[in-house]
């Protein structure tokens, strides 16, 4: 092809649409590749199923306990697996301690109560559930009863007292600053967003 030719009208045109093609390939490919990346991100996240969420639901309206923060809670707990155990005896999709489980058996009037029976996911949630319906009772004077649950679910009431100052006993932000165990401020930080996620989607 002559010179006169590659300059022709026409041939510029088909340069021209060659080139737009070119780019939007490229951004294909960009939006495609940013999808494939979001979505393996996501794959392994924990994640609900129908059945937890129905024991979520079940417990938290027999409770009286938001089913959102029941759910943050699993999340970080044992990102929603019914077999998970922790180091100092943990069970389950709540993570609950024995001395927890008691309680709550006293509360419900069970009888010939069994430990085993908290590894039932069910039991597990009723159980978690109940305690974290529980402990907010302890700090409805607050200004957000939620870190200072958290806060006891995680280290313990003792802890808890052991981090309240004149401001902290009451103002939620002072006292997320006052917690003394990174891992328990780390903990309230987490479960909180994920809570606040929660309730955003629902919105």
């Amino acid at each position: 092809m002559d010179d006169v030719s590659k300059n022709s009208p026409a041939s510029m045109r088909i340069r021209f649409l060659l080139s737009r093609a070119a780019g939007v390939f490229c951004f294909l490919t960009l939006v495609i590749a940013s999808w494939v990346f979001i979505e393996s991100q996501n794959s392994w996240r924990p994640q609900s199923t129908p059945e937890i969420d129905g024991w979520i639901d079940e417990a938290s309206n027999r409770y009286e306990v938001d089913p959102l923060l029941v759910k943050a809670v699993i999340w970080k707990e044992s990102g929603f697996n019914k077999q998970a155990r922790g180091s100092v005896g943990e069970v389950g999709l709540m993570q609950i301690l024995e001395l927890a489980a008691e309680d709550w058996a006293k509360a419900e009037k069970i009888q010939g109560f069994d430990f085993k029976m908290i590894e039932d996911p069910r039991t597990n949630v009723l159980t978690g559930s109940w305690y974290l319906s529980h402990l907010m009772k302890r700090y409805l004077e607050t200004d957000n009863p939620v870190p200072y649950t958290l806060a006891d679910y995680n280290a313990g009431r003792s802890n808890v007292i052991r981090w309240w100052d004149e401001h902290s006993k009451t103002n939620s932000a002072s006292f997320i600053e006052q917690i003394g165990f990174p891992s328990t401020r780390s903990y309230v930080l987490d479960v909180m967003e994920k809570y606040n996620q929660l309730r955003a989607v629902e919105d």
